[in-house]
This record gives structure tokens, sequence and C-alpha cells, in this order.
């Protein structure tokens, strides 16, 4: 029963959260992404101030402030500069194919800073998974957009804030930790404003789209954090894929992009491979303990 509301939970944030991708990408076409990042990162900002008020956590401590956390708000930092850019540049099934790239890196990187061990099959997942990627990119094809590199760029973010928070100290808080988080996203945007994007005034009706974003934003940060603290994390993690599915039907049905072949076999490439690292990594733990 736990798996199941795992999973339930971890279908939900990704939901949420390519809802929150659809309402970016339609602000994108009126505000400076700059302003967009503005408004979600002080709005998420501020709800999980309060969670962790409400809940007497700290924000302003020695292990909140630790170089963990700095680095994994480092990423989020990252992350939301390249791929925001990336969503308002490119098909939105293209970024968020690119987007699932990350478990494939975490695992490379793991293997070569921090010393995690990392077998040939997995090693094998790996670049057959970056191949799928170059053929979602098509460089030197006819389809290239240079701005998909921007979804790129927020996959580094992506890996650094992951591995970060493996190293964050266990009495940080979620709430605080996600505190730091979107004002990471926040600072990400005045930087963009500071380089010369230009502010506007947007329409009310914008208005109310950006505080729904902000709503699937938060809803999915909460979201999957409690999915990965029920049931077992291996039956749970394969379903972040669903945000995929959710951004090709979004895609389609509301800014009607039709991803071409090369993009659905790379991003059926990348499912393929992701799943399989998560299944390999499933069996290894089982021996672990065995």
């Amino acid at each position: 029963m736990e798996n199941i509301r795992g999973i339930v939970l971890m279908i939900t944030a990704m939901a949420a959260f390519s809802l929150e991708d659809m309402v970016i990408k339609t602000a994108a076409e009126t505000l400076p992404t700059g302003q967009i990042l503005v408004i979600l990162g002080a709005a998420g900002a501020l709800v999980f101030a309060l969670l962790s008020l409400k809940s007497r956590k700290r924000l302003f401590t020695r292990d909140a402030l630790s170089m963990a956390v700095l680095l994994r708000s480092a990423g989020e930092l990252v992350a939301a500069l390249g791929y925001v850019t990336a969503l308002a540049l490119v098909p939105l099934a293209t970024a968020a194919a690119i987007l699932q790239v990350t478990p494939l890196a975490i695992t490379m990187f793991a293997a070569l800073f921090l010393g995690e061990s990392v077998g040939w099959r997995r090693w094998s997942a790996v670049c057959i998974g970056f191949f799928g990627v170059i053929l979602i990119i098509q460089p030197g094809l006819d389809g290239f957009q240079p701005a998909s590199l921007f979804a790129l760029i927020g996959v580094a973010g992506l890996v650094l804030r992951d591995l970060a928070t493996r190293r964050i100290p266990a009495q940080v808080s979620t709430s605080v930790v996600s505190f730091y988080g979107f004002i990471a996203i926040f600072v990400a945007g005045i930087s963009l404003l500071a380089s010369g994007q230009q502010s506007v005034m947007p329409a009310p009706g914008l208005m109310l789209w950006l505080a729904a974003a902000a709503l699937f934003g938060t809803t999915g940060y909460y979201a999957i954090v409690a999915a990965m603290r029920l049931g077992d994390t291996a039956a749970i993690i394969p379903f972040r894929y669903a945000r995929l599915l959710f951004s090709l039907v979004i895609g389609v049905l509301v800014f009607a992009e039709y991803p071409d072949n090369l993009t659905l076999l790379g991003a059926t490439i990348l499912l393929a491979t992701g799943l399989y690292s998560y299944a390999r990594e499933l069996v290894l733990a089982r021996s672990a303990t065995a």
C-alpha cells in the first residue's frame, strides 16, 4: 500500500511539474524569463518559509548554510537558468526529453567524482542514453535547434543539485532546503533582469496563470518529497519518467508541437536506459544486503 501511495504521489508531482512548464512556456511569450523566475522563486520561497516557521524549523542556522546546501542552491540556480530558457525557445517535449538524461548523468558524475562503484552495464546504459540525447538535439541536421543546448545546462545544474543533496545534514528539514532552492531561482531571475532583460507589467490574467504555476511548482516539490519517503524507492523512482509523457501530451494539445521521429526515438532510448539503470541499482542493492 505504501508503494502505491508513493507511486501516486510521484505521478502527481510529475503532472504538476509538467503543468508548471506549460504555464512558463506560455508566459515566456510575453514576459522575460528573468521576470518569470523572480515571480516563481519569490512565491515558492514564501510558501516554504511559512511551512518552516509553522513546523518551528529555523531558516538561518549553521547547518542550513552549510556548503552542501549552498552547492545545492547553486545547482538549482543553474538548472533554472538553463531549463526555463530552453522552455521559452524549444518545443516542450524536446526540453522535457533532454531532462530525462539527468539520472544517467548523476550516475556518471557520482562514479567520476564521488568514487561510487559503477559496473560496465550501467556505464553502457549511460553511453547509450547520451546517444539518445544526441538524437533529440540532432547536431548537424536540419532539425538542430541550438537553444536545446540550454536544456543540457539545466541538466548540469540538476546533477549538481541532486549530488549536493546527498551531503546535506539530516537535521536540515526538507522545507528549509526547498526554501533555499526557491531563493536560488529568485536570484537566477534577478541575474537575468540585471543582464539587460526588461521587465514588463503582466496582464491580470497572466498573473493568475503565474500564481497557478507557483502552486503547481510547490505542489510538485511537496509531492516528490513525500513520495520518496514512502515505500520502496526502486518501485517509485521510475515513475519520474511520467513527466515526459505528460509533456508530450501537453505539447501536442496546447502548443500543437509534434515531435519528429528522431526525437521520439531518442526519448525512447533515454527511457529504456534510465529504467535499466534503476533496475541494475536495485539488483546491486539486493546483492549487497543478501
